[in-house]
């Protein structure tokens, strides 16, 4: 089972909100859309669903153009960030509607409805109405009912968004288990780039209506291909500057290291160099040997890890190391860059090395 979008775009009134989008999505793992407000994942989402219609290209399920067909006959499930639950049913009732409106029998409807109950811990709560219910509990009733209706696709359109912490860190943990094994595509919207990692399969990083990216989530992680996508997984904010490449060597003012391992076959010239705050450490450590000593401005402990913003040649830099590290603001501190982390980028923001 795969979900293949070609082409597809969605211009409103002119304008073009999704550009030209191919993706295929397949079963057995998240698929997940990534991106800020407006980026489009969203509008794709109810693309993807019926709910809004596309301007060009097609939408295939398993092979069969379903481009013009309802919402109804594409046998999909949707849970959004707000609890969409009927007020006047129970929790029984709410997650067995698909199941009555598709003429399922009544036994096969008790069975779906129980098991999804039970994948829910809901339970003892399937007699209750929706305001009887907290707000974890009423996203789980829109998750059964989208696990009971066994559709073969399901989108989660940043269903998490509104519960507290500790509600979401227990879904988030949940989901994957509840969609294993059933066969359907599952596609995943999210603003938050930890979330998709912890989510794992693979994600579509959309910016501007448009992917900038798509793979196995890690993989976004660990080559982006732009450095904007490098900036989307880094918190806190990923360290870039510019540099020149010299020969056997990369220079970023006062500072030089060699040029190894991809950036070694880079053409002489000028690129923008970005390596990850976890790369830039208080001591020399491993592969972090670069010295850059600037002006402590900002620290911060967090839980077991120290972090620090500081100023080196006019730009801001931050590191963050495990423990807790004595810095001082306004001092200047040596810190030690691992050459070998580092991304390079082109001037238009792609990937070099």
């Amino acid at each position: 089972m795969a979900l293949e979008l070609k082409e597809i775009t969605k211009v409103v009134q002119g304008v073009t909100h999704i550009k030209p989008t191919s993706l295929t999505l397949k079963q057995g793992h998240f698929n997940v859309l990534l991106g800020e407000t407006g980026s489009g994942k969203t509008s794709l989402i109810k693309m993807m669903a019926g709910l809004d219609p596309i301007a060009s290209g097609q939408i295939l399920m398993d092979g069969a153009d379903v481009t013009k067909l309802t919402t109804q006959k594409r046998k999909i499930s949707l849970v959004h960030q707000f609890f969409v639950n009927y007020p006047h049913m129970t929790v029984f009732e709410n997650i067995a509607s698909p199941l009555k409106v598709a003429g399922m029998a009544k036994s096969e409807i008790e069975g779906r409805v129980q098991e999804a109950a039970d994948i829910l811990q809901l339970a003892p709560m399937l007699h209750r109405r929706p305001h009887e219910l907290s707000g974890g509990q009423q996203q789980r009733c829109a998750l059964a009912r989208a696990i009971a209706k066994d559709s073969q696709a399901v989108f989660l359109d940043e269903p998490l968004a509104n519960l507290d912490y500790k509600l979401r860190e227990e879904l988030r943990e949940m989901l994957p288990e509840l969609f294993a094994g059933r066969g359907a595509v599952v596609v995943y919207a999210t603003s938050e780039p930890e979330e998709a990692l912890l989510l794992g399969g693979e994600t579509a990083l959309m910016m501007d209506g448009r992917v900038a990216q798509f793979g196995a989530t890690a993989d976004l992680y660990r080559a982006p291909a732009s450095l904007t996508s490098a900036q989307v997984f880094s918190d806190p904010p990923i360290n870039y500057a510019p540099v020149q490449k010299q020969g056997d060597r990369i220079v970023m003012g006062d500072v030089s290291w060699a040029a190894e391992g991809d950036a070694a076959g880079l053409a002489d010239g000028g690129y923008t160099v970005a390596v990850r705050p976890h790369h830039i450490l208080p001591q020399p450590s491993g592969g972090a040997t670069v010295a850059l000593k600037g002006r402590i401005g900002v620290t911060e402990l967090s839980g077991s890890e120290s972090s620090a913003h500081f100023t080196f040649d006019d730009h801001g830099w931050v590191s963050l190391a495990h423990g807790a590290h004595p810095y001082e603001v306004g001092e200047d501190h040596t810190f030690y860059m691992d050459a070998g982390a580092c991304f390079y980028f082109a001037a238009d923001g792609s990937r070099a090395a």
